[in-house]
């Protein structure tokens, strides 16, 4: 890795790496990625992924999720937008809104909001309704109102 060597090599990022964020790791902050990204930990803050994002059973979000593809069996308080497939996991807890064009809840998971399902050309239209890169305290603090149009 280049980080930990005084190497003058620069790493270029691939966005066919995987980004992880572990079960027992706490971040309070935005996190926004170009690749694939699966969360196990705590995340307190908006996340933006351009690809697909996988939450593990283990994941708890505290903010809104934008992301391309989300496969979530953890817990999000927050809403969620993607512009194509929503797949919600069993073990999934939802508190919160979700826009998403293709969607599958699979038996016994919990969800309390609302739901609205849109054309992938809408739902990119309506990228605003979460905002491109809110503080932390803006994702906490957004109102349901606000989310869906």
């Amino acid at each position: 890795m280049a980080i930990f060597n005084n190497s003058k090599n620069e790493t270029t990022f691939n966005p066919n790496n995987l980004n992880i964020i572990n079960a027992g790791t706490t971040i309070t902050g935005d996190l926004q990625s170009e690749g694939d990204m699966r969360i196990d930990g705590t995340v307190k803050g908006y996340i933006a992924s351009k690809a697909r994002l996988v939450l593990g059973a283990s994941a708890k979000i505290d903010g809104d999720i934008k992301a391309v593809n989300l496969e979530l069996s953890g817990e999000v308080n927050g809403n969620i937008l993607v512009t194509e497939l929503l797949t919600i996991k069993a073990t999934a807890k939802i508190n919160g809104d979700i826009v998403s064009n293709k969607l599958i809840i699979e038996a016994g998971a919990t969800f309390n909001g609302k739901c609205s399902m849109r054309e992938a050309q809408n739902v990119t239209k309506s990228s605003t309704i979460i905002g491109e890169s809110p503080s932390a305290k803006t994702a906490e603090t957004s109102s349901v109102k606000n989310f869906v149009s």
